[in-house]
Parts: structure tokens; sequence; C-alpha cells
């Protein structure tokens, strides 16, 4: 199953995964459709995209924490909610055939598509939110609440979890945003951990695979954030349309 082929189609994509999340975010909508497109049977994929997603996760957390984003007491209640909900993800995932899976994500791949088509946030850089206070504990309550269903889609499937927290929490819980973006972090990673080890103690993860790609997406990462302009901004929504079409189109012949 490991041969070179799937080496030169995952790592190109998930450094590219890696400069489109580092410009906007979503590069999961790139990344794990490499896997699949690879050859990788759906539960494999999804486990190893776990693997190198957590690599590049742990390095943004280590430098979001390093800023001073993170609020330790919101953080740790998080993400035991977080560890919960992608636990449950994980092992609903597993429960699930390979061929059903594939159908699922056809239902989901399009809805995928309009979010992408459709989320001004993905047109710039930085998202901006109006703020309005909250108590400390309604916003915890809520960022809680937050960590545990996204922690659970998560867990289950993945792509744009980081996205969809930012929007969350702010939008949700009124967090400011600095606050959210590091919290995300935490979430993230704290899911992406979780959900790796419940698909490495059932076999479903390529670790030489996805360790390689992982650094692939440190490196998309890097360049992304190092090479931003405007102009980059633009082509990522065309970039991710592509790609998610690929994937569907591969999807649907695989299924019929």
């Amino acid at each position: 199953m490991e041969s070179l082929t799937i080496y030169l189609i995952v790592c190109p994509l998930v450094f590219l995964g890696g400069f489109v999340d580092s410009i906007a975010g979503g590069g999961g909508f790139i990344s794990l459709p490499a896997y699949m497109m690879s050859g990788l049977p759906v539960h494999m994929a999804i486990g190893t995209n776990k693997l190198s997603s957590a690599m590049g996760t742990s390095l943004a957390t280590y430098r979001f924490a390093k800023k001073g984003y993170i609020n330790l007491k919101t953080a740790i209640y998080c993400a035991v909610c977080a560890l919960i909900g992608s636990m449950m993800g994980a092992k609903t995932a597993l429960l699930i055939d390979d061929k059903i899976f594939k159908l699922i994500m056809l239902v989901i791949l399009p809805i995928t598509g309009l979010y992408v088509i459709f989320n001004k946030s993905l047109e710039k850089n930085k998202k901006e939110y109006d703020e309005d206070d909250f108590s400390y504990k309604k916003t915890l309550i809520i960022g809680m609440i937050v960590a545990l269903f996204i922690g659970f889609y998560d867990g289950f499937y993945g792509p744009g979890t980081g996205t969809f927290l930012m929007i969350a929490l702010t939008s949700f819980a009124h967090m400011t945003l600095n606050e959210s973006a590091g919290i995300t972090k935490v979430i993230n990673l704290t899911t992406n951990i979780t959900s790796l080890c419940v698909f490495l103690l059932n076999g479903k993860v390529m670790l030489s695979v996805g360790l390689i790609a992982g650094f692939f997406g440190i490196a998309g990462n890097y360049v992304g954030t190092n090479l931003f302009t405007d102009k980059g901004v633009k082509i990522v929504k065309p970039l991710m349309i592509v790609v998610l079409s690929i994937f569907f189109i591969k999807l649907l012949f695989e299924v019929v």
C-alpha cells in the first residue's frame, strides 16, 4: 500500500493545504482529500491526516502560547470538552463502513463547497467581529459547548475545524479575536491528538506517510505566512474548489 505514488500525491497537496491554512484557514479541505485521492481507505486517510495535522497544530499552538493569547483556565475547560467530543466522533467514524462513509462524504462535499464559496472570512487573512461584553462564566460555558460539538465533528471528519471554531467562539461566546485564536489552537490540538490516538489504537494510521506529510504541511504554513499577499488570499477559494471537485468526482466513480 505504501508506494511512491502516495507520497507524490499527498505531500504536495498537504504542502498546499498548509499554505492555504496560513492565509485563510481551511487547509484540511485539501489535506484530507489528498490522502483519499492517493488510494488510502477512508479510515486510514482520516487517521493519517490527524497525524500530519497534529504536527502543524502543535507548532501553531506553541507560537500562540508564547504570544500570550491562551487563557489557561479557559483552555483547560474547553480542552476537556474537546477531548470528549473528538473521542466520540472518532469512535463513531470507525463504526461506519468504508463505502457508507464515502456516500456520506458525497453529501458533505457539496455542502463544504458551498461553505467555501460563500464564506466571506476566507477572503481575509484576519477576521473582524463585533465584541460585545459577556460575563466570563457565560463565555466559558458557551466555549465549552462549542468545543464539545465541534470536537465531535473534528473526530468524525475534521476539515474546516479551525475556521468553524474561530467563527463560533467569536460570534457565540463573544471572545476577543486574539483569545479565540488561542483557544481555537488548543481545542484543535486536543481534538487532533485525541482522535489520532483512537485511530492509532485501531491501526488506522500510516505513520511514515503522516510524519513526512506533516513536515510538508509545516513548510507550506511557513511559506504562506511569510509570502502572504492580498493576491494570495484571492486564489484560496479557487484552489479549494478545484481540489474538492476532483475529490467529489473520484468518490462518485468509486461509489457508482
